[in-house]
């Protein structure tokens, strides 16, 4: 008999995003959300595909995923976010796996779509996630950010594609990627780390030569290069803000 399976979802204020993402986990025995506080329409999707809705207050990216993975009702999860879904080939795989597991851990490329492209090259693709897990053998880290699981089981790859619709609009993407380049500089200070002004040339630099020539982002067209431009300039800003920190801390003292 199939190990039974809860889709873990997190969301707030995605009820345009979370039609597609309970879709593409109907196959699951449970589907969980794990609401912080949406004032959209995000409680009545989530009711008219059978979820179960919990209300928690945020707290952190990671935490906060946590936290549904242990409410969930069975042990092996399958965690998404809500601009995500799970494609019909990946959907598949998830289930061929879980009629006789042989690890404990699995993760799966993520394919972006950026600018109205799915990326294949870059940074864009395959972003490897690891996503579905045995709960008691592997578990979400605590951090703020670029949260991620932790396990030591090995973990085996998984084919077919997370779909993850990675903005809505161009601005929204700079909108967030500013809040988290802004956590990322604060988690960093907070760990006692400084930065020069070689690193803010440097970082960003070689971030395009990986990831643009290396990495082949230039045949993604311009929403490649666009995407490229973006994470460069996170690292730029990333380290300037580090800096920032360290010269108010000066001030202080």
């Amino acid at each position: 008999m199939p190990e039974r399976l809860s889709a873990v979802i997190i969301t707030r204020d995605a009820a345009a995003t979370l039609p597609a993402c309970l879709e593409s986990v109907r196959f699951a025995d449970e589907i969980l959300i794990v609401d912080s506080g949406s004032r959209d329409g995000t409680r009545a999707v989530a009711e008219r595909h059978g979820a179960r809705f919990l209300p928690q207050d945020w707290l952190g990216y990671g935490k906060q995923k946590q936290f549904a993975v242990e409410r969930a009702a069975h042990d092996w999860v399958l965690c998404l976010d809500a601009d995500e879904r799970v494609s019909p080939e990946l959907a598949h795989r998830i289930q061929e796996a879980l009629r006789a597991p042989k690890f404990l851990a699995y993760d799966m490329p993520r394919c972006n779509r950026f600018m109205g492209r799915w990326l294949r090259h870059g940074e864009g693709y395959p972003d490897p996630n690891l996503r579905l897990f045995h709960r008691r053998h592997a578990h979400w880290s605590d951090d703020a950010i670029h949260e991620h699981v932790i396990t030591i089981e090995p973990v085996e790859r998984l084919n077919g594609d997370l779909l993850h619709e990675s903005e809505s609009t161009l601005a929204d993407y700079l909108d967030k990627q500013n809040r988290y380049t802004t956590l990322q500089a604060q988690r960093m200070h907070a760990q006692g780390r400084r930065v020069g002004a070689a690193r803010l040339v440097l970082s960003p630099l070689g971030r395009f030569i990986k990831f643009y020539f290396l990495r082949r982002g230039f045949l993604d067209g311009a929403p490649g290069l666009v995407h490229i431009g973006i994470g460069c300039f996170n690292s730029f800003m990333k380290y300037a803000k580090l800096m920032q920190l360290a010269r108010i801390d000066k001030t202080k003292n």
